[in-house]
C-alpha cells in the first residue's frame, strides 16, 4: 500500500494457472471478461474481509478500480457434464470458459483506512481467495509489493509500475533478446467528463439474489514501463555535433 494525505492505492498482481471473470454468464453457457471484473476483485476482498454475503458494499464500491493487462492470457473452453450425488440424474451441459496464463496487474484506490484494513485482511484472508471461480486458486501472493511511489492515483500507478509477464512470455515475445517489450493495455472506471464502454459488474449485492448496476469504463494502450528508454535522440544529438566543422572531402 501506498499512502499519500488520506487517499491511497493498493496495487494486487492477479496470476494463475486459471482465471474466470464473468459479468455476463447466463444459464449453461459461462463467459469470462479479458480482464478481471470490479464484482470480481471487489469480491475477493470482502471475502478476504470476512464479510458476508448480505454485507453492505457500500465503501467497497467507493473504490476507484483499474486493471492493466501484463499478459493476456489464452480464451479455453471446458465442456462440464454433471450428476446430482444422489440418483445420478444429469445435470444440464455446460460450457465454461477461462483464461490461461494470465497475469493482471489491478489498482484499487480510495480512503486510506479502507485501504489499509483490505492490505491487512489480503495477507490474513477470513475465507479462501480464488480467481474469479473456486476452481482458479492465484499462483502468486495477491497483494503487489515492487511498488516505486508513492501513489495516489490509480492511473500514475498502472502506467509506472514494472512489466509482471512471466519470464517464458516476456521470451517469447523477444522482450529480452529484442528488445520488443509490448504496449500495454489498462481499463479504468471513468471519471467526470470521460465516456467509455458500459460494464454491468458494479456489486449490489452478493447475496441469494446478487445484484449487479452499471459502470463507465475507459481503455487506452501506454508504453511498457520495463522497456529500456529510447535514447535514439540522444544519438541523434551527439552525432550532429560531432559532424559539426567536419569536412568531408579534407583527405582527398
Amino acid at each position: 500500500m501506498v499512502r499519500v494525505s488520506n487517499m491511497s492505492v493498493l496495487l494486487l498482481s492477479l496470476s494463475g494457472p486459471l482465471q474466470s471473470w464473468g459479468d455476463s454468464s447466463r444459464f449453461t453457457v459461462r463467459n469470462t471478461g479479458r480482464e478481471p471484473s470490479k464484482s470480481g476483485v471487489l469480491g475477493l476482498a470482502a471475502s478476504a474481509l470476512g464479510r458476508s454475503r448480505e454485507a453492505s458494499l457500500g465503501d467497497l464500491c467507493s473504490l476507484e478500480f483499474g486493471v492493466r493487462i501484463d499478459q493476456p492470457g489464452e480464451m479455453i473452453r471446458d465442456f462440464q457434464t454433471e450428476h446430482l450425488a444422489r440418483g445420478g440424474d444429469s445435470l444440464p451441459l455446460s460450457n465454461r470458459y477461462y483464461l490461461a496464463d494470465a497475469k493482471f496487474l489491478v489498482a484499487l484506490g480510495g480512503d486510506s483506512a479502507l485501504i489499509a484494513e483490505i492490505e491487512r485482511a489480503l495477507l490474513h484472508p477470513k475465507w479462501p481467495l480464488f480467481l474469479g471461480r473456486r476452481s482458479c486458486p492465484p499462483d502468486t501472493p495477491l497483494l503487489y509489493h515492487a511498488k516505486r511511489g508513492p501513489y495516489d492515483d490509480i492511473r500514475v500507478a498502472l502506467k509506472t509500475e514494472p512489466w509482471i509477464a512471466a519470464e517464458w512470455y516476456r521470451n517469447r515475445l523477444g522482450a529480452r533478446r529484442n528488445g520488443d517489450y509490448p504496449d500495454l493495455e489498462i481499463a479504468c472506471d471513468a471519471r467526470d467528463g470521460e465516456k467509455g464502454e458500459i460494464h454491468t459488474d458494479m456489486p449490489l449485492s452478493f447475496g441469494a439474489i446478487r445484484r449487479y448496476g452499471q459502470r463507465s469504463v475507459v481503455r487506452e494502450w501506454i508504453n511498457n514501463p520495463s522497456a529500456p528508454e529510447d535514447d535514439s535522440q540522444d544519438l541523434d544529438v551527439q552525432l550532429s555535433a560531432a559532424l559539426q566543422g567536419h569536412n568531408p572531402m579534407e583527405f582527398i
